[in-house]
């Protein structure tokens, strides 16, 4: 397969753009991809509440005002948060294709971000995120949920620590949906490149755990993969499961498709997606 050609990478805040920089860096090299960093700025219109009836012309053009400095002030420490990872790795800026090897390109609109990451990741092999942690503002809920949900390309979500290498220790979270189906499609470029791949199955309500295993074993060997298979059972909850399984075998990636059941119905009561979306300490490419 060519493999991920076109890489985009939405910086909300430069506080968490550098894993996703240096993940997103790994993987270009490998594929002699151009990256895209995007940073959308807040427009100040919607940044300012609802003006109240007791509120001046003044205070409204002060409050735009002050809306928009602190817009140019995280968009100018993103885009040099950017600029130094360029600079400390050697990529070379490309605005057009037509080069042989690794790129870069920075990206600067006003809008809102959901709505931006959503349709700029529909032309994009893949997008990569860092996974929120507890005391960071982003990405929102709205921009992970657009690339995840919106964009229909796989989300690769980076852990807030950074990492190492990525893909050449892969595990695969399967339960035989079409959601986990169409995460191991969008991850064959990086499991045909594995030394190492293993079948992670978990029982969960109403499922058979390990028993479509064998046959997506067999689906990989068809690309040349050779893959092992572990069944993880059916104690305790399977996203920790399935998290303590891809630690154990060493995994440095972890392949799943998201929300394989109703969106609400997790949202609601909690799921799989949900915890490793929170808990995950390795990168997840997810696809819905």
């Amino acid at each position: 397969m060519s493999g991920f050609k076109n890489i985009l990478v939405p910086i909300s805040d430069a506080a968490t753009a550098v894993p996703q920089l240096e993940a997103a860096f790994r993987l270009a090299g490998e594929f002699a991809a151009h990256v895209v960093g995007l940073h959308v700025r807040v427009d100040p219109a919607m940044a300012v509440p609802l003006v109240g009836e007791g509120m001046s012309g003044a205070m409204v053009e002060e409050m735009m005002s002050a809306a928009e400095k602190q817009a140019a002030t995280r968009a100018d420490a993103a885009g040099k948060a950017f600029d130094g990872v360029c600079g400390r790795l050697g990529v070379p800026r490309a605005a057009a294709p037509g080069g042989t090897g690794l790129t870069a390109e920075w990206v600067d609109v006003t809008g809102r971000e959901e709505e931006v990451v959503a349709w700029r990741g529909r032309l994009a092999d893949l997008v990569v995120l860092s996974r929120p942690g507890v005391d960071a503002e982003t990405p929102s809920p709205m921009t992970l949920n657009a690339a995840l949900m919106e964009s229909g390309r796989p989300l690769l979500l980076v852990p807030a620590t950074g990492g190492g290498a990525i893909g050449r220790n892969v595990a695969i979270a399967w339960n035989g949906s079409a959601e986990a189906a169409r995460a191991v499609a969008c991850a064959l470029p990086l499991l045909e490149r594995a030394g190492a791949v293993t079948i992670l199955s978990v029982a969960e309500e109403g499922t058979a755990a390990g028993a479509p295993a064998d046959e997506l074993a067999a689906y990989l060997a068809w690309h040349g993969i050779e893959s092992r298979s572990r069944n993880l059972g059916r104690s305790g909850q399977a996203g920790e499961a399935l998290i303590a399984g891809s630690i154990e075998c060493g995994a440095d990636l972890l392949v799943m498709g998201a929300y394989t059941h109703s969106r609400l119905r997790q949202l609601i009561l909690g799921g799989v997606t949900r915890h490793v979306l929170s808990h995950a300490p390795l990168p997840c490419l997810l696809s819905h």
